[in-house]
């Protein structure tokens, strides 16, 4: 079932690794089907090296294991809220738990747009939730962090990730490896972001008409990809 997405899901989660933005097993990627109301997603524990397609685990969307001999990533009910909520827009997620991006929500702030790479990717500011209540730390604490992030986002197709507050960055687009560039691409931001204002602390936001002019020509010009 789903064996061309199982490839894509797997190949995109051992891109975290080889892109460095994920050590030993944290982070996962999932790949949805939405005519079949089916997610495929990393198996929790299992060393990037070590996947394989055939490892993939498929969800539904009530929250069941279909298929798979292992259990599913921990984060399987954030993915899976987030694609309740948007399942024309977004096919596929990922989450990391890279440096400078952690940091920002640790720290419980925005990444803001200071130059054009972050322009080219994100059409604003890249936003953060409110800390998660002790009410929502149930046996629904994945669907209510899901939920926070779907809450978050003012444009999941504009701005294609949030950061978790305390928890670390989400990333979605229309593949898997679309989700995991967008990954990476934050955590660069955020490391730039992180400098900049190290260099000037008085620096603010990119102007709105450079930041619209870079994000309109990079969806021209490139689709998803500069």
């Amino acid at each position: 079932m789903l064996n061309d997405l199982k490839r894509q899901v797997c190949k995109a989660n051992k891109e975290l690794a080889a892109q460095g933005v994920v050590r030993f097993t944290w982070g996962n990627v999932s790949g949805f089907e939405p005519g079949m109301g089916l997610f495929v997603i990393k198996p929790s524990g299992v060393p990037y090296e070590e996947l394989q397609p055939e490892l993939m685990v498929v969800m539904s969307m009530d929250g069941q294991k279909v298929e798979g001999r292992l259990e599913p990533s921990v984060d399987s009910e954030i993915h899976r809220a987030i694609y309740m909520a948007w399942p024309f827009s977004v096919s596929a997620i990922a989450h990391t738990h890279s440096t400078y991006t952690i940091a920002f929500a640790q720290a419980g702030l925005p990444i803001p747009p200071m130059g054009t790479t972050h322009a080219d990717y994100f059409g604003g500011t890249v936003p953060v939730t409110r800390a998660i209540e002790e009410k929502e730390m149930d046996e629904k604490y994945g669907e209510n962090t899901g939920n926070l992030i779907v809450a978050t986002a003012q444009d999941p197709e504009r701005v294609p990730a949030v950061l978790v507050n305390r928890h670390g960055p989400f990333t979605w687009g229309k593949s898997p490896m679309e989700a995991v560039h967008n990954a990476v691409v934050l955590e660069q931001i955020a490391e730039s972001c992180y400098l900049t204002r190290m260099l000037n602390p008085k620096i603010e936001s990119m102007d709105d008409a450079l930041l619209n002019c870079h994000f309109s020509r990079r969806k021209t010009n490139y689709g998803q990809k500069k």
